[in-house]
């Protein structure tokens, strides 16, 4: 009886041996992918109610912003050679190069079982021509994920990119249809890129790289479209990393344009920590980033919302939703509505379009923040701003119109225009806060209620200002009448790390009446504001 268990042992070493072989490691993966693809599926429960099985169709529009690096950190998409052998990590004479963990007990005896298990050695990953398989459902009877300690080739939903250039991620091929995905290219281990849509009003996304499409159908007016984004570690699809910020990608985006400033057609965000402003109209190409509590200690949803009372005006959107994990070097920096990550680029303020008109929305109040960028094998130095071109009667600068059309009588108590303070004032430039008029006894509102804060900018010539309105961008001071210049420069700043803000008030009428501190100022009425489109350039 020894002496069978003896050759017994010898025998079952043999055969784990040859699988373990890199040489066959390929075929074995091929042989057993169909029993794992529907273990995964079944093992975890997935739910496809709430997902729509209509492809997603690309718009063909890109987003020249950002040029995605927070979907680099796959192996996809790094620049280091995949192994051949996608098991070999685990295993302490491997010879990729990696760093073998002993607390992780890759190949140590007390975890030898969870290893061969999480790598599926018993489940079927014996040679095709031996069909003695003792342990051929063993692994079915227990989790995928055994080690957490460790990242198993089959338990991952990384990111991805198709051939077509959309984002998905990598699953499982009946994964990607329980999610009613569009498997588009392929992932290591056989799993496919799976681009995931919902065209539907009242979903839910629990998905890295999802994107929301306005409805197939006409929105009908009065109504509500709204998603959840739900982050929960707990969620076999979150986890692997706990979530910390969501990245919104305005694919495309149209809706009703403002009324005097003020949104009718509104797209809101509710749940996060970050104080999303509320925007609307043409903002296709524009992106956001929102604070949301770990999904490791505060499981969140976060609502994304149109709201559409009358009109009948064009609504179509195609939004990404991008979920990035607490720590990744790619997160946009606190308080960050907006990030930007190339050493040159273009920023606009949202509704901002090359078109005439007014654009400029109300209650706006973020930040916009530039990562530092290598320049000549050197950390940038300075920030370059200036005015982009326009070929169809758009206008890049327009924050508020010049304050020397204001003026008021001795006691402050009303406010008339004086024709000799109108001349040329609609095309000059206003920075600071405050200015006097003539007489000096009134005072009026420069760049006090609508303004975009550069610190630390001036021009070539070392004139420098913080605050920048009116019709140019330019730190020029010039007179009470005319309080700057015609003509719009090059800004530069060398406060580190670059950042702007962008705010605007509530209303875009005239303000006749001071209430310190909320309304220190009187002010004239805005006309015809468009917001800002600047190009940057980091040196």
């Amino acid at each position: 009886m020894s002496t069978f268990c003896i050759l017994f042992s010898v025998l079952l070493m043999l055969q784990v041996s040859r699988a373990c072989d890199g040489n066959n490691e390929e075929d074995q993966l091929g042989s057993a992918r169909q029993q794992s693809d529907d273990y995964y599926a079944n093992a975890y429960g997935f739910s496809p109610e709430s997902w729509n099985a209509l492809y997603y169709q690309s718009s063909g529009v890109p987003i020249t912003e950002y040029p995605g690096q927070y979907e680099g950190r796959t192996t996809l998409s790094s620049g280091q050679p995949i192994s051949v052998n996608p098991f070999a990590k685990y295993f302490a004479n491997s010879n990729t190069g990696e760093e073998v963990n002993p607390a992780e007990g890759r190949f140590a005896f007390g975890n030898l079982g969870t290893n061969l298990i999480n790598t599926g050695i018993f489940n079927n990953r014996f040679t095709p021509a031996n069909t003695f398989r003792p342990f051929q459902n063993f692994g079915n009877r227990v989790p995928l994920i055994v080690n957490p300690n460790f990242n198993n080739p089959i338990s991952g939903f990384d990111d991805c990119t198709s051939p077509s250039g959309d984002s998905g991620i990598c699953v499982p091929g009946k994964v990607c249809s329980l999610f009613g995905g569009r498997p588009s290219g392929s992932c290591v281990l056989g799993k496919v890129c799976c681009i995931n849509a919902i065209t539907t009003c009242g979903g839910t996304v629990t998905l890295n790289n999802t994107f929301w499409q306005s409805p197939t159908t006409s929105v009908s007016v009065p109504s509500t479209c709204a998603l959840t984004v739900r982050m929960n570690s707990k969620l076999a699809e979150q986890l692997k990393k706990p979530i910390c910020q969501i990245r919104l990608d305005f694919v495309s985006f149209t809706t009703a344009q403002p009324t005097a400033g003020t949104c009718t057609d509104t797209f809101t965000v509710g749940g996060a920590k970050s104080v999303v402003p509320t925007i609307c109209g043409d903002n296709t190409g524009q992106h956001m980033y929102i604070n949301v509590p770990s999904s490791g200690i505060t499981p969140t949803d976060v609502q994304l919302m149109f709201n559409f009372p009358t009109g009948t005006a064009t609504r179509a959107w195609n939004i990404k939703i991008a979920m990035l994990p607490c720590g990744a070097s790619y997160l946009a920096p606190t308080g960050c509505l907006q990030y930007h990550t190339t050493a040159t680029g273009r920023v606009r303020s949202f509704n901002w379009q090359d078109v005439a008109g007014a654009r400029q929305l109300n209650n706006q109040n973020y930040d916009i923040c530039f990562r530092t960028e290598l320049v000549a094998a050197q950390r940038a130095t300075q920030m370059c701003l200036s005015v982009c071109a326009v070929t169809n009667a758009g206008d890049p600068f327009s924050i508020t119109t010049p304050a020397a059309v204001l003026v008021g009588n001795a006691n402050n108590a009303a406010i008339s225009t004086v024709a000799a303070d109108v001349t040329a004032a609609g095309a000059n430039s206003n920075v600071g806060t405050t200015a006097r008029n003539t007489a000096g006894d009134t005072l009026v509102a420069t760049c006090l209620y609508d303004f975009l804060l550069i610190a630390g900018a001036r021009d070539v010539n070392g004139v420098e200002a913080d605050r920048y309105c009116g019709n140019q961008l330019n730190p020029a001071v010039g007179t009470p009448q005319l309080p700057g210049a015609t003509t719009s420069v090059v800004v530069c700043t060398p406060l580190t790390p670059f950042r702007m803000t962008y705010r605007t008030d509530g209303t875009e009428a005239a303000i006749s009446t001071i209430n310190a501190p909320t309304v220190p100022a009187f002010a004239g009425a805005d006309t015809t504001n468009t917001g800002f489109c600047l190009d940057y350039q980091e040196r």
